[in-house]
């Protein structure tokens, strides 16, 4: 057991608390109210409700921690929780079967703790330093891939009017000759949790914000695939650019994204 036991235990418990919320929004979405914070980028209150539960227990069982959520006000601590209560909530939205909580824990600034929840599967990842990754209670791990010919990749396409549409495109045409294929889900917290546990052979994506990647990435930490930029040595913690995958392939995959 890591030294994060109770806190994992306690993200856990939150995490699937909240997607109760989130599947009972979900059967009555046709009535959720929702707005738009840009082209292509939803809130309702599904996502709302869901971020006070996450807050409310976490914080009130530890008040000195800080928060970074998607929805409410960040505040100041030693520790740092990084919450996305819904991501994928245009799926949700419109009743596609790919979205999630994430629950991750920054600890001395870098995320080391994290629990991503599907409601919809009843499947939780969870992983904290030294414990490995779990679903639902049973280890699981990397894909065993060696070959680019039989690899799956996921990623995250830009919509409305981001700036990057274009490079990412670009990606796509450099990779897809190369692999098995490339799934777009529009989940980044749960693509990320399907690499570390072995149903992706890799991902990435551009400028993501940290709430969408704290818990994957302390998933992939523990998983132990490679994790860097498009630029090598630049960190993605930093960046919310990820191009992560299984170490066998990583180089090649890697090259293939940064040849452009």
């Amino acid at each position: 057991m890591s030294g994060l036991g109770v806190e994992l235990a306690l993200a856990v418990t939150a995490a699937e608390e909240a997607g109760e919320i989130l599947l009972r929004h979900y059967r009555a979405r046709d009535r959720l109210t929702v707005s738009s914070k840009r082209a292509g980028d939803f809130v309702s209150e599904a996502d709302v409700a869901a971020e006070a539960h996450l807050r409310g227990r976490l914080l009130g069982e530890w008040p000195g921690d800080g928060w970074l959520g998607e929805e409410t006000a960040a505040a100041e601590g030693g520790r740092r929780w990084v919450v996305d209560p819904l991501d994928g909530t245009t799926n949700f939205l419109r009743g596609i079967g790919h979205w999630c909580v994430s629950v991750g824990l920054e600890v001395g600034g870098r995320p080391v703790m994290g629990v991503v929840h599907d409601p919809l599967r009843g499947e939780t990842f969870a992983a904290a330093p030294g414990g490995g990754v779990m679903l639902n209670g049973r280890a699981v791990g990397l894909a065993p891939t060696e070959d680019m010919a039989g690899a799956l990749f996921g990623t995250g396409v830009p919509f409305g009017g981001m700036a990057h549409i274009g490079d990412h495109a670009a990606d796509i045409a450099r990779l897809m000759p190369h692999c098995a294929g490339v799934r777009r889900m529009g989940a980044a917290a749960l693509d990320l949790a399907y690499v570390a546990a072995g149903r992706l052979d890799g991902f990435w994506e551009r400028r993501l914000q940290r709430w969408d990647i704290a818990a994957g990435l302390a998933l992939l930490a523990e998983a132990g695939a490679r994790v860097e930029g498009l630029v090598p040595g630049e960190d993605p913690w930093e960046t919310g650019t990820v191009v992560t995958a299984v170490p066998a392939l990583f180089d090649r995959f890697a090259g293939l994204l940064r040849d452009g």
